[in-house]
C-alpha cells in the first residue's frame, strides 16, 4: 500500500493517539486488576508508536517480529536509543503473548506497573524522534 504524504502524516498521528490512549487503557486495567489484559495494552500502545515510527522512516509489514527486528536494527543497534528499549518492547511482546496464549498464568501488580513504566518510556521517547 502507497500512501501519499498527507495519509501518511495522518496516519502517523493516528497511531500516536492510539498509544497514547493505550497508555490510559493500561492505567484503568491495573487500576481494576485486569492484569492479563493490561499486558496486551502495554504491547500494542507500543506496537501502535512503533508502527509510527516505522511510517515515518517508510517501512512498512505486517509482522510484529519484522517491525521489532526493525527497530532494534535501524535504532538500538545503530546507538540511537539505548539497549534498554529494545529490551523493554522484547519484554512487552513476550508478556502479551503468555497473557494471550499462556496456560495458567499470572501477573503481579508490581511486574505489570513496571512494564507500565517502561511502555510509557518507549512512547515518549519515540514520540520525540517522530518531532
Amino acid at each position: 500500500m502507497t500512501l501519499n504524504e498527507k495519509d501518511r502524516e495522518e496516519l502517523i498521528k493516528y497511531n500516536i493517539e492510539r498509544a497514547n490512549k493505550a497508555i490510559n487503557d493500561v492505567e484503568f486495567l491495573i487500576e481494576n486488576q485486569k492484569y492479563h489484559l493490561a499486558t496486551n495494552r502495554i504491547y500494542y500502545g507500543i506496537y501502535y508508536i512503533l508502527s509510527a515510527l516505522a511510517l515515518k522512516h517508510f517501512f512498512q509489514t505486517s509482522k510484529h517480529t519484522q517491525l521489532i527486528g526493525w527497530f532494534n536494527k535501524n535504532f538500538v543497534k545503530n546507538g540511537i536509543l539505548e539497549k534498554r528499549f529494545g529490551k523493554y518492547i522484547q519484554n512487552a511482546f513476550e508478556q502479551r503473548m503468555e497473557g494471550d496464549y499462556g496456560t495458567f498464568v499470572n501477573f503481579e501488580k508490581e511486574e505489570i506497573d513496571n512494564s507500565l513504566k517502561e511502555m510509557k518510556e518507549v512512547i515518549n521517547r519515540i514520540i520525540e524522534l517522530l518531532k
